[in-house]
């Protein structure tokens, strides 16, 4: 594991002041990792097409309160670099175990979002001695009742499959998603990674190889025949118009007979990318929740 003074990053990272940014190496695999705060882990999983630079207004908040804020980027986004493109249902599992074990972590909070989640809830599912409590971030529980209703949820994955740069990941940014639209710094601060060769390539091998498989477990009932351990907060925007709450509800409604301790928060003015929305709402959910829960 070495610090950012011994590596060269390309492009250069957005600004974030206050944050540690390491690299986790195994063979073939080059992980970065931001970090800040000190005390109990929590562990922050991003969504697509973001990276580690998703939790800057939140992580720091968490840091504030006593928590060590570990903010990987996964395979495939920002600055990790892995020698081999292809992704598999579990690969990116077996790099938050990576780092997990890296920085000598045994138990952690975990907090994820959009792709993030998948990651996250492999680990809860597979992996619960090692999560105290987790947020869940715009994505249904993985035990959920499927229902036609969930489609909408599913639009833009044609689009993702057959995806092939220079093609930009801009367009996911539109009002459907978001309730607050990004300044150019902020999109720049996302997208500027994407020219990387690593990013480049991975999105429709992300997708073909990892969402679609996982999707496919959630829409045959693979996690609704296990019971989901950990403590978890589903934490959804007002104006997700993917997963409403009377959706959320509906879908979640044998969540007593799926999982020992769940809830769900519903914030105003949000939509699919909540964390940019509305990050003081969503830290202070998260928060109060690892305070209850943890």
């Amino acid at each position: 594991m070495s610090t950012a003074a011994t590596h060269n990053w390309s492009p250069p990272l957005p600004d974030a002041p206050g944050f540690e940014h390491l690299v986790v190496e195994t063979p073939g695999v080059r992980r970065h990792v931001a970090v800040i705060g000190t005390g109990e882990p929590v562990l922050l999983l991003h969504g697509f097409p973001e990276h580690w630079w998703q939790w800057h207004a939140i992580a720091p908040i968490l840091a504030e309160h006593g928590y060590r804020v570990i903010c990987p980027d996964l395979r495939g986004s920002g600055w990790t670099e892995a020698d081999d493109p292809r992704l598999q249902r579990e690969t990116q599992l077996g790099d938050v175990l990576a780092v997990l074990d890296a920085l000598e972590v045994d138990r952690v909070h975990v907090m994820a979002h959009d792709m993030g989640a998948i990651s996250g809830m492999q680990l809860a599912y597979a992996h619960p001695e090692r999560v105290r409590a987790m947020v869940q971030l715009a994505v249904p529980p993985g035990f959920m009742d499927f229902s036609p209703k969930v489609m909408p949820a599913f639009k833009h994955m044609p689009a993702l499959i057959m995806h092939r740069p220079p093609r930009s990941m801009r367009y996911l940014f539109s009002p459907e998603y978001i309730a607050r639209p990004l300044t150019d710094h902020e999109l720049a601060a996302y997208l500027d990674v994407e020219q990387r060769p690593e990013v480049l390539r991975s999105v429709h091998l992300m997708y073909r190889g990892m969402v679609i498989p996982v999707s496919m477990q959630l829409m045959s009932g693979h996690f609704a025949r296990r019971r989901l351990h950990p403590p978890t907060l589903f934490v959804f925007g007002r104006r997700d118009l993917a997963f409403t709450e009377p959706v959320v509800r509906r879908i979640s409604r044998n969540h007593a007979k799926r999982a020992d301790r769940v809830d769900f928060a519903f914030v105003d003015d949000a939509a699919h990318f909540i964390t940019d929305d509305a990050p003081e709402a969503v830290a202070s959910l998260a928060l109060d929740w690892l305070r209850r829960e943890g």
